[in-house]
């Protein structure tokens, strides 16, 4: 394919997503109510002290439309979660053409695990990174004060957090594809592990409180998924190029 024929299927291919995305925003601004209820639970848990639900603070709402505003992001971001296989899809029949038929043969099978693997990021960050991070944030400082949460700025943080820990957890399949492309090998990932490690110190402290027990939660993750990457590309990669060069 041309240039020219390159950017005009990456049109194409922006056209379908972007229509894939408005459908589902639509669709989640329908089930806005229940997916904001849903986002709510573990503050809400972390408020409580059991007895009395809003014991230690309360969820409010400061301007107008601040309701509907976050409404509106919740169903933005929900609608990046709920329609993924689509979207996963549509980018995967782009790169296809782009890729010999052994890579396409070996690659095929990850598109479905990468789906698994972004549920599990945004499980993880639902029931243990959420649960955790509020604990800390509660119990941490002067005590005896009542929190007064905005209920716009956490849905929207809520969200982003879980999208992003969801692309996070792509990184096995990342390396797994760039190793079958042929731009990683497990002796390259080997190499660059010490500099992977610290930068991934610093997305952690930048995505959680200034806590190190919450900090190393989210940095273990991603340490985790990084070695899984790297004896996945040696286990899977090397023996199946090997195969195919013989």
């Amino acid at each position: 394919m041309s240039l020219t024929e390159h950017l005009e299927e990456l049109r194409s291919t922006l056209i379908r997503v972007v229509a894939i995305l408005g459908i589902s925003f639509f669709v989640c601004y329908g089930y806005g109510e229940y997916i904001s209820e849903f986002l709510l639970r573990p503050l809400r848990a972390a408020l409580s002290d059991g007895d009395n639900p809003v014991a230690m603070g309360k969820i409010v709402y400061l301007g107008l439309l601040d309701k509907v505003i976050s409404q509106l992001q919740v169903a933005f971001w929900s609608s990046i979660i709920i329609s993924s296989p689509l979207w996963f899809f549509q980018v995967w029949k782009f790169v296809k053409p782009g890729l010999h038929l052994h890579e396409v043969k070996a690659v095929r099978p990850f598109i479905g695990v990468g789906f698994i693997f972004f549920c599990l990021g945004v499980s993880f960050g639902y029931f243990l990174v959420f649960p955790l991070t509020f604990e800390t944030l509660m119990s941490f400082g002067v005590k005896e004060v009542e929190a007064t949460i905005s209920l716009k700025e956490y849905l929207v943080l809520s969200s982003k957090v879980l999208v992003f820990l969801g692309i996070v957890f792509q990184l096995p399949n990342l390396l797994l594809i760039l190793g079958f492309m042929g731009l990683v090998t497990k002796y390259s990932l080997r190499n660059m592990r010490r500099y992977v490690y610290v930068g991934f110190a610093v997305v952690a402290a930048m995505m959680t409180p200034p806590d190190p027990y919450t900090m190393l939660a989210l940095w273990f993750p991603l340490v985790t998924l990084f070695e899984i990457g790297i004896w996945a590309v040696a286990l899977i990669v090397h023996p199946y190029l090997a195969r195919q060069h013989k």
